[in-house]
């Protein structure tokens, strides 16, 4: 077991280079921008890009060569800026990232701010936010789906399985705009857009409210189906028959066989749904004007800010990357029979 999860590490690890390396080479195909601002502020950012390796510096003109942008300072001089062919760059940027940890800096969102430290202000609150919805919608979820399987075929089970395949279809971008809708614009009961550092507290609770929800709602709707079907199949399988004959009782059965027995597929796929609600935060936290990462890659992306974009891409495949491998080793967690690489 030791050596299997050293080699899914090790495999993790190996993805996550060759995902970020092929990142990193096609935003370095994009057409470089230029930076906006004054000669000061865009001779910091171009500096810090010649230092990095990216570019380099002229005081003339190259014949041939396209500059990136051309800076004309107050005592007349003039220095022009080029870019360093991408294999170069793609070289440049595995010594900084290994030798400095240096993933450059914000050319447009916060200028010249380095864009680990623009992360590091934003992922919190997006942690924060998915961790709150998977906490409230696994319990709720796989209640559901228990209770639903204990009534199958009877009303209750009919009542929540239309409801599940009505509501599970509907996106969660799409659901915070009715209750933006209802409880924001039309009665002002919660905040219509994510409470600043200036609001009482109270009024920042209340802001969680409807970001969690609305993440929650399409979880909960999964994790009931989803244990509803493996919970029916369970039941119904002959050793859990064997059981019964034995002198146990229905709950006793269902407890100690049925319910140990189902959760094997379906805590795994608690880490995958939660990679899923990463994903779909991204439009609700613009809708919503949450400052994570998930509305700052939308924002990189129309912003053409290519470092904040490329860092903001290597959080969330690591974030991927290693919920994977916690999902191979969660098996034999739930499971002691299961060894994974045993021969």
């Amino acid at each position: 077991m030791g050596k299997y999860i050293l080699k899914r590490i090790i495999l993790a690890i190996l993805t996550a280079f060759i995902i970020l390396s092929l990142t990193f080479i096609l935003i370095k195909l994009l057409p470089p921008q230029r930076m906006v601002g004054s000669a000061q502020t865009r001779t910091a950012y171009y500096d810090n890009e010649v230092r990095l390796g990216y570019m380099y510096s002229s005081t003339k003109e190259l014949p041939g060569i396209s500059f990136v942008d051309k800076i004309v300072y107050q005592d007349g001089s003039t220095q022009f800026y080029y870019q360093v062919p991408v294999m170069k760059q793609y070289v440049a940027w595995l010594e900084n990232i290994v030798v400095r940890w240096d993933w450059g800096v914000s050319i447009k969102i916060e200028p010249n701010v380095s864009a680990l430290v623009i992360i590091g202000e934003r992922v919190l609150t997006s942690m924060k936010i998915n961790i709150i919805s998977v906490i409230i919608s696994v319990p709720v979820g796989i209640a559901l789906g228990i209770w639903a399987a204990l009534k199958k075929n009877s009303m209750t089970d009919h009542v929540i399985s239309t409801a599940v395949m009505i509501f599970i279809s509907v996106p969660s971008f799409v659901l915070i705009t009715f209750l933006m809708l209802i409880f924001c614009y039309n009665n002002s009961i919660l905040p219509s857009q994510w409470p600043k550092a200036t609001d009482p507290d109270n009024w920042k609770t209340l802001g969680y409210i409807l970001p969690v929800f609305c993440l929650s709602f399409g979880s909960i709707c999964g994790y009931c189906r989803f244990t509803r079907a493996e919970l029916c199949e369970v039941m119904e399988s002959e050793y859990l028959l064997l059981a019964r004959t034995k002198g146990l009782t229905r709950s006793q059965s269902i407890v100690r066989h049925a319910l140990r027995n189902a959760m094997v597929p379906i805590f795994p796929s608690i880490l995958a749904e939660f990679i899923g609600i990463m994903g779909g935060s991204m439009v609700l936290e613009g809708l919503y004007g949450i400052p994570g990462i998930g509305s700052l890659f939308v924002n990189a992306i129309n912003a053409k800010d290519y470092n904040v974009l490329f860092v903001d891409m290597a959080v969330f495949t690591s974030i991927g990357l290693l919920a994977g491998v916690f999902l191979d080793i969660s098996y034999s967690i739930i499971d002691p029979r299961i060894r994974m690489g045993a021969r």
